[in-house]
């Protein structure tokens, strides 16, 4: 087998399965290459690289992209990762939102669909919409759910990812324990992978703008509170999957706020959209919701502005922690709240510039998420990309044609 990251050649197997993942994980970079040009850098002869590419094309995963240029004689064909193939699903189920969108093996989104639709119906109304749609779709782009490689979603609870279940998730009543792979496995024969909104988001934040970064925290800031972690180039989630769940941590100046958690002073009950909400309405301000503060922050209004600032300053004091335990390059704000802009960062940043020791932040950036409402819809179809195209994925699936 090849070594992706030094290019050595290790043992290949007598199936020759690996051989194939070898070389399609070289083509994963989208650059065109010829039989000649992948033997030289697998050292495998040119024959057997011309069996493998084969069964790979067999499986529309590659696909031929014209001649290179001619050194004399006949012009030798080259191929890449093929985007008119094989695609994928990407489902961002939010409290009030779906959204669908089919994706090709580059991550480029193909066709998308969104609903209006509250997460409190349950998992059978949200998840048959899911299915409805996704046919439609696919019969649009003259595709079957036969085409589909795998399927990634977000929910906006804690999820169990290695069961796929939401597990006693609070805004989505019926949804505890909910085998939703096994329900879209009823109408798809692809991998169903599933994992809580903020860990998508912080996927499709780093696929969009951060992609040479692998040391990143992405916080949502709306309803809840939460936090996507990439260290190592790695999505971390932590045993049970719930790494990241600072929404939840003690924070001194709210020691008597309650939470919906059951406990008190949590950063939740202090800084997120609803608990601004609540502040501000005490004062007689029309706010309800995450996006009612942001209005009245465009609009200029002091007490929002203050109000956004504080909570800014109080996710710093959490984030200084986590600076000090993960040391990451960028810390990204997204979600809701993070449309009241500079307010929320400068206190997010007034607090971690400050508390952090120097060489943690002397290169931290703490900003805006640029993929903005998109993050999760990019981050569900990375993650289904991700295990569709993982070696051990393309080994299974060239195995199958070599039987």
């Amino acid at each position: 087998m090849v070594d992706i990251s030094t290019g050595a050649v290790r043992h290949v197997n007598a199936l020759g399965s690996s051989v194939a993942s070898d070389l399609f994980q070289l083509l994963r970079d989208g650059k065109a290459r010829t039989r000649t040009e992948l033997s030289a850098m697998t050292g495998l002869a040119r024959s057997t690289v011309a069996l493998r590419i084969d069964a790979l094309m067999r499986l529309g995963l590659v696909a031929p992209v014209g001649d290179a240029v001619s050194t004399g004689g006949r012009p030798s064909s080259q191929f890449a990762i093929a985007t008119s193939g094989r695609v994928v699903l990407g489902v961002d189920v939010g409290a009030s939102h779906l959204r669908v969108a089919i994706s090709d093996l580059t991550g480029g989104i193909l066709v998308q669909s969104t609903e209006r639709m509250h997460v409190t119906e349950g998992p059978e109304a949200v998840l048959s919409w899911v299915i409805a749609e996704t046919h439609t779709l696919l019969a649009g782009l003259g595709r079957t759910a036969g085409d589909l490689l795998a399927i990634g979603i977000g929910l906006p609870g804690p999820v169990e990812h290695s069961t796929g279940r939401p597990i006693n998730p609070p805004i989505m009543p019926g949804w505890d324990r909910f085998d939703v792979p096994g329900y879209l496995n009823s109408s798809f024969d692809a991998p169903v992978l599933v994992d809580n909104d903020v860990n998508i988001m912080a996927l499709g934040e780093r696929e969009h703008a951060w992609p040479e970064v692998d040391h990143l925290i992405f916080v949502k800031v709306a309803t809840g509170i939460g936090s996507g972690v990439i260290s190592g180039g790695l999505l971390q989630r932590g045993a049970q999957g719930t790494a990241g769940d600072i929404g939840h941590v003690y924070v001194a100046r709210g020691a008597n706020v309650p939470c919906s958690c059951g406990n008190r002073g949590c950063l939740e009950a202090l800084a997120s959209g609803p608990a601004l909400a609540r502040e501000l309405s005490t004062t007689g301000l029309a706010a309800t919701t995450s996006q009612d503060v942001v209005e009245l922050v465009k609009r200029g209004n002091i007490d929002a502005i203050q109000a956004v600032r504080q909570a800014g300053r109080d996710i710093g004091e959490v984030l200084t922690t986590c600076v000090s335990l993960i040391n990451p390059t960028a810390i990204v704000l997204g979600g809701s709240l993070a449309q009241a802009g500079e307010h929320l960062i400068a206190g997010v940043r007034e607090i971690v510039y400050t508390r952090s020791m120097p060489l943690a932040t002397e290169h931290l950036q703490i900003t805006q998420s640029k993929a903005g409402p998109d993050a999760a819809m990019l981050g569900a179809s990375m993650l289904a990309i991700h295990h569709a195209l993982a070696p051990e994925s393309i080994e299974a699936m060239v195995a199958l044609t070599t039987r």
